[in-house]
């Protein structure tokens, strides 16, 4: 069975958005390699709407890049599933929609797949699945920035008590920090 992992790279204050990733996320080569790493080897990626039209825009241009040729590769061939209320199929990017509500619909992706599926992003899709116990792990990669306005990561979702599983320092500063619900 398949585990929903929410996968987001954060600054120290929970902020998810920012003008312009340079202001604040570190992408160092170690932290960034691990980051990679861990979405190739999921089995899909499961994203709501406004995610996946942002990824689908860049990730099948980044295979020209030679420096991101494996991932790429790796990434745009894997399954995807698109949460969405507006958009109708076929979608592009080896993307189908998530047939009826999500909240039935999720746990039957977790059976048909053995591997992670991974949710980039911290929209409504994250926020449901949250609220709904659909979740077995948050991956946060905590980068060493204050950000002083834009949403933050999983306003209103809650309580949702945390046990931390890992923690792993990067020199940049950036954390990653993998948790699981308590008693899952």
């Amino acid at each position: 069975m398949g585990k929903v992992i929410v996968h987001n790279q954060v600054t120290v204050n929970g902020a998810f958005e920012a003008p312009t990733p340079e202001e604040w996320l570190e992408l160092d080569a170690d932290s960034g390699d691990a980051g990679l790493e861990q979405l190739i080897l999921a089995d899909a990626l499961l994203l709501g709407r406004r995610t996946y039209e942002g990824l689908a825009a860049v990730w099948p241009h980044l295979g020209e890049d030679p420096a991101m040729g494996h991932y790429a590769e790796r990434v745009n061939g894997m399954p995807k599933y698109v949460a969405s209320r507006t958009l109708a199929g076929p979608l592009a990017w080896n993307a189908s929609l998530i047939e009826g509500e999500v909240v039935q619909a999720v746990p039957a992706l977790k059976d048909k797949h053995t591997g992670n599926l991974i949710v980039s992003g911290c929209g409504e899709l994250a926020h449901t699945l949250a609220q709904e116990g659909l979740v077995d792990e948050f991956w946060f990669w905590v980068n060493p920035h204050l950000w002083p306005a834009g949403p933050r990561i999983f306003d209103g979702v809650g309580p949702v008590r945390l046990q931390l599983v890992a923690a792993t320092p990067y020199r940049s500063g950036v954390v990653w920090l993998r948790y699981r619900p308590a008693g899952a």
